[in-house]
């Protein structure tokens, strides 16, 4: 049985440098009808284990650790007993909110997380936040990004722990290298290509955001 992708959209907030915004988050689920990964584990646990149902969740995995992307992480993994990935370098930011509970495994370049026929392999792309990470599947032609790349362009640099001239090359080096064909499925709102988003990287440059 092939993998699948399923969505869903849980809402909350996002806090950081003492502001406060209220966010729709995707939250992408990516497996089959026995077992699944969850990418970023956003504001509702319950909404997300339901989504699960009664499969084998194998992994949490979180693209970054503002709080908006892990909020719900801890409470998912104890339902599910699913251990939670994080890139290391996003530590500082996953003890803002979860001061107490540690990720379970560490997140590494290249790397590759299997569940259900996916291989996700793991890219790191800092810019956004330190420790971001996109997670890339030829097989279902997909590149999930989490806040790195949007429709429309690159994820904020504007506060802590971000970074424009990093992002960019990100951006440029680990995703525009991919096949133009590939989905770009993201952190907020909708998803878009690689190739629809590949032509804009020098306006994205001059614009510096």
């Amino acid at each position: 049985m092939a993998a699948r992708i399923e969505h869903l959209v849980t809402s909350g907030q996002f806090s950081l440098d003492g502001g406060t915004w209220d966010v729709d988050n995707n939250v992408w689920l990516v497996g089959d009808d026995r077992e699944v990964i969850v990418i970023d584990a956003a504001h509702d646990a319950e909404a997300i284990a339901e989504a699960v149902g009664d499969r084998r969740l194998s992994a949490i995995v979180c693209t970054h650790a503002h709080n908006d992307h892990i909020d719900a992480a801890p409470a998912l993994a104890e339902r599910t007993g699913a251990p939670i990935w994080l890139h290391p370098d996003d530590l500082p930011l996953w003890k803002q909110t979860h001061p107490d509970r540690l990720p379970d495994h560490w997140l590494a370049d290249g790397q590759v997380i299997e569940a259900a026929g996916a291989d996700l392999t793991v890219l790191h792309t800092p810019g956004h936040a330190p420790g971001a990470v996109c997670l890339y599947d030829p097989g279902l032609g997909t590149v999930f990004t989490g806040d790195t790349l949007f429709a429309g362009g690159p994820g904020a640099t504007g506060r802590s722990y971000s970074h424009f001239p990093t992002i960019i090359d990100s951006i440029r080096d680990r995703l525009l290298a991919l096949p133009p064909d590939t989905t770009v499925h993201t952190g907020h709102g909708d998803s878009t290509t690689i190739g629809a988003e590949a032509p804009h990287l020098e306006e994205w440059i001059a614009r510096g955001h």
